[in-house]
């Protein structure tokens, strides 16, 4: 069975213990069930969510790509526009949160899982 790396696993959005089943339903890409993370993995049967409000922490993370969006989108504006109008970067803002929000949202949970997660992974896992 061939290995999957710990990178590949979280751009993909799998299963922290066997880095094959899916943390999502739907893609990671789609504005549909943004918040809905499957409860355990579909397949090893590892239980994702450890306790109800688990995933409250991620909004942290959110919160640091938003700030992170808000200050690229001030740093390339201001390379290009000598005076931009604060429109221009309200607007710019905030269009690429909506257009980033499924990212953000989601892989603010990755990270988190990952980072504080109980989940260790056990190449094993999947033959248990």
């Amino acid at each position: 069975m061939q290995e999957v790396s710990l990178s590949s696993a979280m751009v993909q959005a799998k299963c922290p213990r066997c880095r094959k089943g899916n943390l999502f339903n739907v893609s990671v890409f789609s504005f549909l069930k943004l918040t809905e993370i499957n409860g355990k993995c579909p397949d090893c049967g590892a239980t994702i969510t450890p306790e109800p409000d688990f995933f409250y922490g991620a909004m942290y993370i959110s919160y640091a790509f938003s700030v992170a969006l808000m200050v690229t989108v001030f740093i390339v504006l201001n390379f290009f526009f000598e005076k931009a109008p604060v429109s221009s970067y309200v607007l710019t803002v905030l269009a690429g949160n909506i257009l980033l929000m499924p990212l953000m949202l989601r892989y603010s949970k990755v990270l988190y899982l990952y980072g504080l997660g109980k989940l260790k992974y056990d190449p094993k896992a999947l033959e248990k």
